[in-house]
């Protein structure tokens, strides 16, 4: 099988693994530090690479689910609070093996938006890479991630802007559900 055949096969069987879909099996740093590695060869407008990552395991996560659950306390309003809600954060972070901080870092050099396309690619390469090593992984973007700065130790140019959760699991692949490429291109030729 030739590099396209590859790179194709992996992203056409690339999904979001839930954390309810882990099974309780340790990710060995070694796959983790695989899985960061590539995310550093995102292309990078002005090579800023302005990607950022804090890795969550052990006895960190549920130190993520308290801080989560804390600041959805602090921040939803009385009518508006859940208390499934609030015990979600709990739950989420006790089924993930890893969980790893997506952050940002904006150098000022560039529009913002382009380091956000730029940490987007990195977290593609590192969804594409957990696939390939058969690592369960799901990008979270839960509102209470632009409060995590002092959880996370981040510096006033940094920002959170996901959780990305990973975990062995037992799911079977599924068919992708996807319009035809077609219907969402359009050329000019002439």
């Amino acid at each position: 099988m030739g590099n396209y055949e590859i790179v194709s096969q992996v992203i056409k069987e690339r999904r979001s693994i839930f954390p309810a879909s882990y099974i309780k099996k340790e990710i060995p740093v070694t796959v983790i530090q695989q899985i960061l590695e590539t995310a550093n060869y995102a292309p990078t407008h002005k090579l800023t690479q302005p990607w950022r990552f804090t890795v969550i395991r052990k006895g960190g996560l549920p130190k993520l689910g308290q801080a989560l659950g804390k600041l959805y306390q602090e921040h939803i309003s009385p009518a508006q609070f859940l208390q499934k809600k609030l015990d979600s954060f709990a739950e989420k972070t006790s089924q993930a093996d890893c969980i790893i901080a997506i952050n940002m870092r904006v150098s000022g050099k560039i529009p913002e938006w382009e380091e956000l396309a730029a940490v987007s690619c990195a977290v593609q390469n590192m969804a594409l890479t957990a696939e390939s090593l058969k690592v369960g992984a799901y990008w979270s973007s839960p509102p209470l991630i632009a409060h995590l700065g002092e959880f996370l130790s981040l510096s006033n140019d940094e920002k959170c802007i996901g959780l990305f959760y990973m975990g062995y699991h037992n799911e079977q692949p599924w068919a992708p559900n996807r319009t035809p490429i077609a219907d969402k291109v359009q050329w000019i030729e002439d």
